[in-house]
């Protein structure tokens, strides 16, 4: 697995939300272009599997839901994500992003890095050099035993940790109890070639009652909580399911796919709508 907390090894004070209760999803903060372009400046950078469409993404996720509570990260390798998330956190005080990895450089059990080591040293130094360290609560640690003494509300929740789905299953189902209504869950690698992300995004998802608006950038599965009226976009959601879920059998294979077995894979998900989206479009999507 990839991570989950043992004890904090640092923590940051909770930013004032007053900011960002300022402005709504139809009055989009005047600067949040230069805010994105800013932090993917910062970003760009920092080693990772984190593509550029993708992190912009994430940006604008961090600025425009609504939902009160923190920002969590399970999986934060050397820091790619987690810098893009705290620098537009930080700008819009949105409290700390609480990161959570126990930095083994085993990236997950179907699919490990063989080059040893742990990552935990770079990761601090790409805080440190983005300047957003004081804007990040690490957790290095396991999620599941973070999980154990959670007690504090999401906004959202990024899930790029152990990518079986074991791993992702423990990773959503432990955290989403506290996520908030109008938050937002993510996972990273749903249409790469990974067991559990694509199969956690179809099964606990799409195909639940109590989501709202869901779709891809690029690799990045999302969908929003939106329990009170879910029932609305129940047909967006079994539209989307039925493009999805015929990768989830062909992940469960050997990781490296070959022959048919490959080209039918990348036929399927050629099918999946995973075009980067504005942030006129997204806020429209959460309001």
């Amino acid at each position: 697995m990839m991570y989950t907390s043992a004890a904090p090894n640092a923590k940051c004070k909770s930013g004032s939300m007053n900011r960002r209760e300022s402005f709504s999803l139809n009055s989009l903060p005047p600067d949040l272009d230069k805010v994105i372009d800013d932090a993917w400046s910062a970003t760009k950078d920092v080693p990772g599997f984190l593509g550029e469409n993708e992190a912009r993404f994430l940006g604008l996720v961090a600025a425009c839901v609504l939902a009160q509570g923190v920002i969590v990260e399970i999986g934060s390798f050397k820091g790619r994500s987690t810098v893009m998330l705290a620098k537009v956190a930080a700008h819009y005080g949105l409290g700390p992003v609480v990161s959570i990895d126990p930095h083994t450089r085993i990236l997950s059990p179907v699919r490990p890095d063989d080059t040893g080591g742990s990552t935990y040293d770079d990761f601090l130094a790409s805080l440190r050099g983005a300047g957003v360290e004081k804007h990040v609560e690490v957790h290095r640690a396991f999620s599941m035993d973070v999980q154990q003494t959670w007690d504090r509300p999401i906004r959202f929740l990024w899930i790029d940790g152990d990518h079986s789905y074991e791993g992702a299953h423990q990773d959503f189902a432990g955290f989403l109890p506290f996520v908030n209504a109008l938050g937002v869950v993510a996972l990273h690698d749903a249409l790469n070639n990974f067991p559990g992300p694509v199969r956690v995004f179809v099964e606990e998802m799409l195909r639940a009652r109590q989501f709202g608006p869901a779709g891809f950038v690029h690799s990045i599965a999302w969908a929003q909580l939106r329990p009170q009226d879910a029932a609305n976009f129940r047909g967006q959601r079994e539209k989307l399911a039925r493009r999805v879920a015929p990768l989830i059998p062909i992940t469960q294979q050997h990781p490296e796919l070959r022959g048919w077995s490959k080209i039918r894979y990348k036929l399927l998900r050629s099918r999946v709508p995973r075009k980067p989206i504005s942030a006129a479009e997204l806020a429209q999507l959460l309001s």
